[in-house]
């Protein structure tokens, strides 16, 4: 039970951490400018996820010494983790070009895989599928889809940081109900180390994320989803569920973008959440709204399909009914238009 006592440092350490990187940020100039494809307006620090990774990656090991977490799913972390998030940080202070990027998300996600398993079989209404050997492949282009939508669904200012705090919670209430206990320190150590940074996310943002954070983020919530199903197929259902925000928008999105043939590698701002803010002229109500969804709606279902208390395929289809309805609402993957 030490990783209580170390949550509230990890929390402190993440604060001080993306504080001291704002002031690094400011004093080199390392400053996302606004242009047409922005969802801000003002000249904004970057690069303050880099504390999320160091925290987080520093602090494993650590639980791990404790017999708290399992060594097969720190190696899968810190390998996974550091190499997504130096390939991140490379591409927010130059460009790397995408085939290299996707070849090293791949790269990534196959050394998480390799210690984890690969993809267990998976549940649909109370029949077992065991991919075998092609769970390997699902598991990686799963793992490099997570990694890239929290990329793409890190548009403005706290919500790819809520969105993280509430699946690593929901997901550790989940597991400490249904008894996993074994599963609970990893994403309760995620949360908190996100949570120091927020302070300095929260709308308005006085630094931002970056890649190097965002798709740090996706990857590690991918590879804790999959480690999961491994205890109980019902979790990996439970996981998707908590993401549905994120899932629903960007798959959405891209769906109908590759479908009006759009360059989808080029930078936009189609997606629901994007809509969202420039009709409210703000981000702060879309970020809560984000939270709202999340403990209201998503969770009670998570904790039902969590429990067994409900098939973990028909509470999905529960929960994105109205995150579909919500992304249509809100033009996800439409036309940009200066009247939307």
């Amino acid at each position: 039970m030490i990783y209580w006592l170390l949550l509230p440092a990890i929390t402190l350490l993440s604060l001080l951490l993306t504080g001291a990187l704002r002031r690094y940020a400011l004093s080199k100039s390392l400053l996302d400018i606004p242009n047409a494809r922005s969802s801000h307006s003002m000249p904004t620090p970057r690069g303050g996820g880099v504390a999320i990774v160091v925290v987080f990656l520093f602090f494993l090991p650590v639980v791990g010494a404790t017999g708290s977490v399992q060594w097969h799913l720190i190696w899968a972390l810190l390998g996974t983790g550091a190499g997504i998030a130096v390939l991140g940080f490379l591409d927010d202070h130059g460009h790397i070009a995408a085939r290299w990027r996707l070849l090293g998300h791949f790269a990534g996600a196959s050394w998480a895989l390799f210690w984890i398993d690969g993809l267990a079989p998976i549940q649909i209404l109370g029949v077992n599928l065991d991919l075998s050997w092609a769970g390997y492949l699902f598991g990686a282009l799963y793992l490099v889809w997570m990694l890239n939508l929290y990329n793409f669904m890190d548009g403005i200012d706290g919500i790819a940081s809520v969105q993280a705090i509430c699946a690593c919670l929901g997901a550790a209430l989940i597991y400490w109900l249904a008894g996993y206990t074994a599963l609970v320190v990893a994403p309760l150590l995620l949360a908190f180390a996100v949570f120091g940074f927020l302070y300095w996310n929260f709308p308005p943002a006085r630094i931002f994320m970056g890649d190097a954070g965002s798709g740090f983020l996706g990857v590690m919530l991918g590879v804790l989803s999959l480690y999961a199903a491994w205890t109980d197929p019902q979790l990996l259902w439970m996981w998707l569920i908590l993401l549905g925000v994120f899932i629903v928008d960007a798959t959405l999105t891209l769906v109908r973008r590759l479908v009006r043939g759009d360059k989808v590698y080029e930078a936009h701002r189609s997606h629901a959440y994007q809509y969202a803010s420039r009709q409210f002229g703000k981000h702060l109500p879309v970020t809560l709204a984000v939270l709202a969804v999340n403990v209201f709606v998503l969770l009670p279902i998570a904790v039902c399909v969590g429990l067994s208390k409900l098939d973990g395929f028909i509470g999905l289809i529960l929960a994105y009914i109205p995150l579909l309805a919500l992304a249509f609402r809100y033009h996800a993957g439409a036309l940009e238009k200066n009247d939307l």
